[in-house]
């Protein structure tokens, strides 16, 4: 199994799932369901060796205490559900069933609205 030692290769298994396109938040780029405008794939703030989930809190805990090589939090997302995941993590098969957790909480979730852009006068 190959590994998901780089954005674009988590991306690229990201968009395989259906329903998914690219997008982007806070200028980061995120994969997001389509559907509901939900992401569950970000770049995050440790772009340069990690990407990041949400997924429940308690789940995010277990990950990291079963396998911090993989997974880990940063001080931005201690204490939410979000938990990154190390682009040199040993266990690729792991963090494919991790992407597709997460994938199916945000297929799950309500639609959001669409944003509003503001234009600047």
């Amino acid at each position: 199994m190959s590994a998901f030692d780089s954005w674009d290769k988590a991306e690229a298994f990201a968009l395989s799932l259906p329903g998914t396109v690219r997008s982007t938040i806070y200028n980061m780029p995120m994969v997001m369901i389509s559907k509901n405008r939900r992401g569950f794939l970000v770049t995050g703030h440790e772009a340069e060796n990690s990407f990041a989930v949400p997924l429940d809190e308690g789940y995010a805990e277990m990950l990291m205490e079963t396998d911090p090589e993989s997974f880990w939090q940063s001080p931005h997302y201690a204490g939410s559900g979000a938990v990154l995941v190390r682009y040199s993590s040993p266990d690729p098969e792991r963090v494919r069933h991790v992407i597709e957790h997460a994938y199916t909480l945000a297929a799950a979730k309500k639609s959001r609205p669409p944003r509003r852009r503001t234009r600047k006068v």
